[in-house]
Order: structure tokens, then C-alpha cells, then sequence
């Protein structure tokens, strides 16, 4: 992994104004990946996005971490169906060509 997609945890929660200790929970019930190098925690920029929809979900809205879980659980479940009824969409469209 290349360290220049990565952003120290410190410094991402200093930026943020959160605490660590929230990181930390996000990975410890799996939402999150962190990644550690020579003692240093990082988190991946691709996990940004969904970082900061977790602490808005925490911070602005004040749901809990298991809220957070099932909410996070909900929007992958109805992500997934909609890419389904996409695919099937366009099977449909192709019996209805001809």
C-alpha cells in the first residue's frame, strides 16, 4: 500500500475535531479499516467518504455505533438491490428489442 493514500488517524481526527476513541470503534465493529505502519495508524482515503458520513451520522445526528452498524447495513442492502434491478432492467430491455 502506498503511504501517500493513506492520512494518519491523528491528524485526520485533529482536522475533524472528533476523538479518537470514535476511529477506533468504527474498526473495532468492522465499519472501518486501519492500517498501521511502524506504530502509526492510518485510515485509506478511499475510506474517506464514508468516514465522514459515520461522524455526521454521530456527531450531527447522535446515533449510536450499533445505529450506525444497521444503517450502514440498510444503505449497503438497498445499494445492492438497486444494482440488481439495474441488471434486470437491462435483461428485460433486451427480450423487449425484438
Amino acid at each position: 500500500m502506498q503511504k501517500e493514500n493513506l492520512i494518519a488517524i491523528d491528524e485526520f481526527c485533529a482536522s475533524h475535531s472528533i476523538e479518537i476513541s470514535f476511529i477506533s470503534s468504527l474498526h473495532q465493529t468492522g465499519l472501518i479499516k486501519i492500517i498501521t505502519i511502524e506504530e502509526t495508524k492510518f485510515i485509506d482515503v478511499s475510506q474517506l467518504q464514508q468516514i465522514e458520513k459515520f461522524i455526521r451520522f454521530y456527531y450531527e445526528l447522535d446515533i449510536n455505533m450499533e445505529g450506525i452498524e444497521t444503517i450502514n447495513h440498510l444503505l449497503q442492502r438497498i445499494n445492492s438491490m438497486q444494482n440488481e434491478i439495474v441488471a434486470l432492467r437491462n435483461r428485460l430491455n433486451l427480450y423487449e428489442i425484438y
